[in-house]
C-alpha cells in the first residue's frame, strides 16, 4: 500500500521503510521545458501530424471513442479546435473547478492528440478521440509527484484507455513506479515524455520506467532534435520541433519539446486502439517498436527509429 502526503519542508527526506509501507519526499514535476515558444498562425495539417502519416490513416480509423488522460496543465475549453474532443476531466488543484488551462501547455498537447476543426483550425492525429484534461500542473507547470499519482489513478478508475505525460523528473520514485505499474496492469498505455537535456544515455522518470513507452523528438528531416535526449531507453521517435497547435483564448502556438513528441505517439494510439480495441500495452510498444522508421543518419538500424501510423497499422494486422 502506498500512501501519499505533503511533508514541512524540514521533514527528513531519505526514504523510510517498515515493512511495506514507504515514505518519500513528494517531490516537484515540472512539465518539460520547451526549447522554443513562438506564436505561430494556424495552418490546417500541422507538418509532424502529415510526417507521421495519420491523414493516410483516417480513412480506416480516426480514434472514435478512444479516451486519452492528458496529465498536464488543463486545456481550454472555449478553443474552437477541441470543443467535440474534450470530457470534463478533472482539476486536482481545485477539486470545485474545471481542469481550466492557465499555462498553454496542456491545451498544445490536446491539439496534437484530437483537434478537429477541419475548416477553419488545425487538425490534430485522432480527430475523433476523446481527450479527458487532468490538471495536475499550475500556471508554472509544476506539480507535486502525488498528485500526478492521484491523476493516474482517477484516469484507471474513469476508463482511460491511453495516458498522455508530457513531463518528467530525474529521480526515481517508488511512488509514481506503483500508480504507473498499477495502471499498466489495468490495460492502461502510458506514453511518456523523455526529456529535452539532449542525453545520450539518460531519460526522465517516469518515461524511463519499463512501463511506459519513452518517446524522443525528431525534426522534419527525420533527424533526432539536438534537444531531445535518445538511447538505449527510448521507446520511439516522433516530431517534437517547431509543432504548431492550439494554445490558449483560441489561439496557437509553435513549441518544440519532447512533450510535442509524446502527443503525437498518444494520438497514434488512439487510432490503433479504435482498430483493435483489445490490445494490450506490451501489445501496442511491441508493435510500434516493430513498425518504426528508420532514422535518417542512423548508426544502427537497430535503434528506436520514427513514428509511421500507416506501418504502425499494418504490423498490428499480424496479431
Amino acid at each position: 500500500m502506498g500512501i501519499t502526503c505533503r511533508l514541512p519542508a524540514d521533514a527528513r527526506l531519505n526514504e523510510t521503510f517498515t515493512g511495506r509501507i514507504w515514505m518519500e519526499k513528494d517531490c516537484k514535476i515540472s512539465v518539460s521545458p520547451s526549447a522554443q515558444k513562438t506564436p505561430a498562425p494556424q495552418n490546417g495539417i500541422p507538418w509532424g501530424v502529415q510526417q507521421i502519416k495519420a491523414p493516410m490513416a483516417w480513412g480506416i480509423t480516426t480514434g472514435h471513442r478512444v479516451k486519452i488522460g492528458v496529465i498536464d496543465t488543463g486545456v481550454d475549453f472555449g478553443h474552437p479546435d477541441l470543443r467535440h474532443s474534450l470530457l470534463r476531466g478533472i482539476n486536482l488543484i481545485n477539486r470545485s473547478k474545471l481542469p481550466y488551462d492557465d499555462n498553454g501547455h496542456g491545451t498544445h498537447i490536446a491539439g496534437t492528440i484530437a483537434a478537429a476543426n477541419q475548416m477553419q483550425g488545425m487538425i490534430g492525429v485522432a480527430p475523433r478521440a476523446l481527450i479527458a484534461p487532468v490538471k495536475a500542473f499550475d500556471h508554472n507547470g509544476s506539480a507535486f509527484v502525488s498528485d500526478i499519482i492521484l491523476g493516474i489513478e482517477w484516469c484507471v478508475r474513469n476508463g482511460m484507455d491511453v495516458i498522455n505525460m508530457s513531463f518528467g523528473m530525474k529521480t526515481r520514485s517508488k511512488a509514481l513506479l506503483g500508480a504507473v505499474t498499477n495502471a499498466y496492469n489495468e490495460g492502461v498505455i502510458i506514453v511518456a515524455s523523455s526529456g529535452n537535456d539532449g542525453r545520450q544515455r539518460f531519460v526522465d522518470y517516469p518515461a524511463r520506467y519499463p512501463q511506459t513507452i519513452s518517446v524522443g523528438a525528431t525534426n522534419r528531416l527525420r533527424r533526432i532534435a539536438s534537444f531531445s535526449n535518445r538511447g538505449p531507453y527510448i521507446d520511439i521517435y516522433a516530431p517534437g520541433e517547431k509543432i504548431m497547435s492550439a494554445w490558449l483564448r483560441g489561439n496557437y502556438n509553435e513549441m518544440s519539446g519532447t512533450s510535442m513528441a509524446t502527443s503525437h505517439v498518444s494520438g497514434a494510439i488512439a487510432l490503433l486502439l479504435s482498430l483493435k480495441p483489445g490490445l494490450s500495452p506490451g501489445d501496442i510498444k511491441s508493435i510500434m517498436k516493430r513498425s518504426m522508421m528508420p532514422l535518417r543518419n542512423s548508426k544502427s538500424r537497430r535503434g528506436p527509429g520514427e513514428l509511421d501510423v500507416l506501418r504502425m497499422l499494418q504490423a498490428a494486422e499480424r496479431i
